[in-house]
């Protein structure tokens, strides 16, 4: 009786992460970002960017390694839940031991921002690995099912293209050089917020291999979240540059 029980729960934080994506994007809108170009110079508390990016998004990589290593984590003899919990782990090995370190300079983070996003990456962190290292049942030829391998080619691809955007953003400006610039090279060219764009490419590719209420539930939370991080990323472009390029699409290419 235990069992069906959690998976209940599990099942209904995915829903409230749905609940709150939604939510999360229209406070969004009401009150815009405030970190970045967009943090006020009197802001509350700030933590360094290199801190503040490390620590928030570590429990996305702790979180679910205590959760296998204080249970039998069962599922996790087969080899599709295995995959799919390196899937996530190796995403947050990246964004909270590798992406923070290479940013240069970086304006600090509100303290409540980053807070926000260390009980968001605790939560995601938790429901992600205890639903597959516990309950998630896949046939042992899932790997080979076609949504399994599209979903996992389109995560490759959206990892690949964070990373390689990331990668753009971060040399834009010369040594010495202050000031922003507009982005130019890799789908920049099509889109202003190409980073954005790869990391839900990713994660609705991880849903999509997941094939759960559970990695549907986050890819949906992200695309509600960046989305309206992008239109903000766009505004500014456009009122900043007056030869920003019109024909970009906000996040995704050719689409909008």
């Amino acid at each position: 009786a235990m069992e069906p029980a959690e998976v209940s729960r599990l099942h209904a934080l995915a829903y409230l992460q749905c609940a709150l994506g939604f939510l999360g994007s229209l406070l969004l809108r009401q009150a815009a970002s405030s970190y970045g170009r967009y943090a006020s110079p009197g802001a509350a508390f700030g933590v360094p960017a290199r801190a503040a990016w490390a620590l928030q998004e570590l429990p996305s990589l702790a979180v679910p390694l205590w959760v296998c290593a204080r249970t039998a984590a069962e599922r996790l003899r087969r080899a599709p839940n295995r995959i799919l919990l390196a899937m996530f782990l190796l995403h947050y090995a990246q964004r909270s031991l590798i992406f923070p370190f290479l940013i240069r300079g970086g304006k600090p983070m509100p303290l409540y921002t980053c807070v926000l996003a260390f009980t968001f990456c605790v939560y995601n962190g938790y429901l992600q690995s205890r639903y597959l290292s516990q309950y998630a049942v896949y046939a042992d030829d899932w790997v080979t099912d076609p949504r399994f391998l599209v979903g996992f080619c389109l995560w490759l691809i959206g990892m690949l293209i964070n990373i390689h955007s990331d990668h753009i953003l971060r040399n834009l400006r010369k040594p010495g050089e202050t000031g922003y610039k507009i982005p130019r090279g890799g789908l920049f060219e099509y889109v202003t917020a190409a980073n954005y764009f790869g990391e839900v490419v990713e994660w609705c590719g991880y849903g999509l291999a997941s094939w759960s209420i559970q990695g549907g539930a986050f890819a949906l939370f992200t695309f509600c979240i960046l989305l309206t991080r992008a239109q903000q990323h766009h505004r500014w472009y456009l009122e900043k540059f007056e030869d920003y390029p019109k024909f970009r699409k906000i996040i995704i290419p050719f689409l909008f």
